[in-house]
């Protein structure tokens, strides 16, 4: 890529997957489309390793991207959900297309481990040309 040039430019889709592919991205919409509607704790629950911390942050992040919607009801207690929204659902064809591609992943274990088994490999980097 020459100087100066936006990486952008060189992979267009680079802005989408900085979005979509997000650390916990993925299982908080995932959860979201699979379950529906729900509150923190159950979507934390759902998830499971995530902290509440990182959770509060990500769904943040979701609802300022337009993904997820939050309503809260001023109730008392006080109840807040989560829900995908309209433009999250849009990407639905986006994961069915990578569940599909997912019965690949046994010639990427299968390559991995021809790979690894390699005596002749070289120094990460070797043979690079410029």
């Amino acid at each position: 890529m020459p100087p100066g040039a936006d990486p952008a430019n060189a992979c267009p889709i680079a802005p989408v997957v900085d979005i979509v592919f997000s650390r916990w991205t993925t299982p908080i919409l995932w959860a979201l489309h699979e379950y529906g509607r729900q509150r923190f704790v159950e979507l934390e629950r759902r998830i499971g390793t995530i902290t509440p911390k990182v959770l509060t942050q990500r769904l943040r992040q979701l609802e300022r991207d337009g993904l997820v919607v939050r309503t809260y009801h001023a109730e008392v207690p006080p109840r807040v959900e989560y829900e995908i929204g309209e433009l999250g659902r849009s990407l639905a064809p986006l994961f069915a297309a990578l569940s599909e591609w997912s019965v690949h992943l046994d010639a990427v274990e299968r390559a991995r481990v021809a790979y690894d088994m390699r005596e002749d490999r070289r120094a990460p980097g070797a043979g690079r040309t410029r």
